[in-house]
């Protein structure tokens, strides 16, 4: 599971995935690094440091290096998962920005440049977030004029795909009044599937009596083949083949260099897996990955998050690599000591809580490299594995992106607070509180949130259970259990805030941005549909409705303009809590009807006037509402029999010449 950055209080912090020869010489650049790189659309892009880079011995640079180089190998498998046409599509990109040399100066170019810039973003032609098709503003002719001046050609279907409006409209479509599966234009899928046969098909393997279920559908197409239904798997020798072999080249060098011998042992396992495809063999792995905690680097790597799929079954590639930032994971790690404390009081029924909270590990990160799903955007918080059995059995880790944080808030400002908190006493409270109350939701979302609970014996897998809403409820259900102890006594007895006043912040930034400040990511007319909004908005709205009777959270229009006060935090805190009773109920019983109807009630549907609103007052402030990075680049340095003796990080790169780089030095699909 991922938190995403938002837009909301004091920054974008507030809440809550290439081989060179190299020169000689290890020379440092030691000055401040700019942090904002450029703007497009509606899209910033930045930089951040790597600390604790120089801190590390060569032989555990050498492994954060292999690591990098195993997750760019996979980044084409992203681009062919979101769309057939992608990879056609950005080879063309790439061709065009390499070679053309003509008039770059005019508005046609202006446009095309954009656009392409957008598509490399969005890993693929639909928006990243909310998953539209990135709609050209140049004309056909004039692409077909650069790709004639690069002798580059494209099929006609990719041509009608860019620019025939009907035509792969929206990647992912989680409207359960269509076949969702038929009207989804990623590449999960193939030709003639239907949602009915997808259901049916898993349906007949469900056991739900087995106790270690695997994640059914994780790691292949599902295709018509001689009119059955067939599971076209990723794997070595199979599909996505010639990618894979190359990250698992990488990873079997890193392995050589591992820092113990269970993290060499995961990723021995790991290999297999890609060789095979088999999902017990992932399994196997995760309980390894989620147990060897020791070491100071660590990594993501694999078929993980399911958002990209609306039924919730096939997961996007994705790769980050980190590592450990020693005094902040120290703090934060009195959060996971305490887990069982927080599942024993939190306001869950008796049988819906773990007697036993285990294995639970929360550290802070500087991320070193990041490819497919997990970039150019980046979540700012990880939980995995995702697979309950695992997690409830075995454990799980929870990572916060230190240095992405660090980088959000240097190209944050106060300017959404002041434009829409109530008043200023709301202002100086995020002003103050607001940095630490987003670690610390983060933490207890990552940490506790993902980590509680227990599904009754006998139900099904939540992507079985509650198939199109269980990522929004799981969301949902994390941002709840942070939200209710946040307010808690027991964070300023365990010395992780100093005051309750943190909890408010966390309280105003959260409902202020639910109701209000996120809707400046949707265009106009446009629902709610990526799993995180839906979650902030459920939750907002219904508590917000559950309060009104007592005026918990009051609703304001001053001038024109709408406020929620929030009058009373102690009863947020219990409708905080209500709501997530239920939800977990929902979870542990997989009672679909009562999940669809929370988010369909109160998390899709956006007030017209509101929404017309939000953007009026937002558009002055020029803030994009969407981030991203440019990443460093290794640089081996060799000695004179050709051996590594150092790596250095390079980080100077613009967005569109990473882009070019990366398309060089590691594409493996085409």
């Amino acid at each position: 599971m991922k938190i995403q950055h938002i837009v909301a209080f004091t920054s974008v912090l507030a809440l809550s995935a290439a081989c060179g020869g190299g020169e000689e010489s290890t020379e440092e650049n030691t000055g401040p690094m700019e942090t904002t790189v450029e703007r497009f659309a509606d899209i910033q892009i930045l930089r951040f440091e790597v600390p604790s880079w120089n801190k590390l011995s060569l032989k555990q640079k050498e492994l954060v290096y292999y690591l990098s180089q195993a997750g760019l190998a996979g980044r084409d498998i992203n681009y062919d998962q979101n769309n057939r046409f992608n990879l056609e599509i950005r080879r063309a990109l790439e061709a065009i920005h390499e070679k053309y040399t003509g008039d770059k100066t005019t508005g046609e170019w202006k446009k095309f440049d954009e656009w392409s810039k957008q598509i490399f973003f969005s890993n693929g032609i639909h928006h990243h977030y909310s998953m539209d098709k990135i709609r050209p503003k140049f004309s056909a002719a004039y692409l077909d004029k650069l790709m004639k001046a690069v002798e580059h050609n494209l099929s006609p279907e990719a041509l009608d795909a860019i620019f025939k409006p009907e035509l792969e409209k929206k990647r992912k479509v989680k409207d359960p009044n269509v076949d969702m599966i038929v009207a989804s234009a990623n590449n999960f899928y193939g030709k003639g599937v239907t949602q009915k046969m997808v259901e049916d098909f898993y349906a007949q393997k469900q056991d739900l009596n087995d106790p270690e279920p695997i994640e059914l559908g994780l790691n292949s197409t599902l295709i018509l083949k001689n009119g059955k239904l067939h599971e076209d798997v990723w794997k070595s020798k199979g599909k996505y083949g010639a990618a894979i072999d190359q990250i698992i080249f990488w990873l079997r060098k890193a392995v050589k260099v591992a820092e113990n011998d269970q993290q060499a042992r995961a990723l021995k396992v790991l290999i297999e897996y890609y060789k095979t495809g088999n999902l017990r063999k992932w399994d196997e792995y995760n309980v390894i990955w989620s147990t060897a905690t020791k070491g100071d680097i660590d990594y993501i790597n694999g078929f993980i998050e399911t958002y990209g799929d609306a039924l919730g079954k096939r997961a996007n590639y994705e790769s980050i690599v980190q590592i450990n930032d020693f005094e902040a994971s120290k703090r934060m790690a009195t959060v996971a000591k305490n887990a069982q404390w927080f599942e024993d009081n939190s306001p869950l029924m008796p049988e819906h809580k773990k007697k036993k909270v285990v294995g639970v590990s929360y550290k802070v990160v500087e991320v070193a490299s990041e490819s497919g799903d997990a970039a150019p955007s980046t979540p700012i918080g990880v939980n995995l594995p995702n697979n309950n059995w695992i997690r409830e059995i075995h454990g799980s880790k929870s990572v916060s992106l230190g240095n992405i944080i660090e980088a959000y808030n240097k190209a944050g400002g106060p300017a959404v607070t002041e434009e829409f908190a109530n008043d200023q006493e709301e202002i100086d409270r995020a002003n103050k509180y607001g940095a630490i109350a987003g670690k610390m939701h983060t933490a207890l979302h990552e940490v506790v949130g993902h980590a509680s609970g227990q599904i009754n014996k006998g139900v099904g897998q939540p992507s079985e259970t509650l198939q199109n809403y269980a990522s929004t409820l799981e969301e949902a259900r994390a941002d709840l259990v942070g939200l209710y102890f946040i307010m808690d006594q027991k964070m300023v007895d365990l010395g992780l805030i100093e005051t309750l006043e943190v909890g408010k912040a966390e309280y105003d930034g959260y409902i202020r941005n639910g109701l209000l400040t996120q809707l400046q990511r949707l265009e106009m007319g446009q629902n709610v549909e990526e799993e995180h909004m839906q979650n902030r908005q459920l939750v907002s709205a219904w508590v917000f409705e559950k309060g009104q009777k007592d005026k918990v959270i009051e609703k304001i229009t001053r001038n024109g303009k709408t406020y929620y006060d929030i009058r009373d935090y102690n009863k947020l805190r219990t409708l905080f809590g209500e709501l997530l009773r239920e939800i977990q109920r929902i979870k542990s019983e997989g009672d679909y009807q009562a999940g669809k109807a929370l988010v369909e009630t109160y998390g899709v549907k956006v007030d017209k006037k509101t929404h017309a609103e939000v953007l009026r007052r937002v558009k002055p402030l020029n803030i994009a509402p969407y981030s991203g990075f440019v990443y460093p680049v290794f640089v081996p340095v060799m000695d004179h029999e050709g051996k590594i003796k150092d790596i250095r990080l390079e980080n100077k790169q613009t967005f569109i010449e990473q882009m070019l780089y990366y398309g060089k030095n590691h594409s493996f699909l085409y």
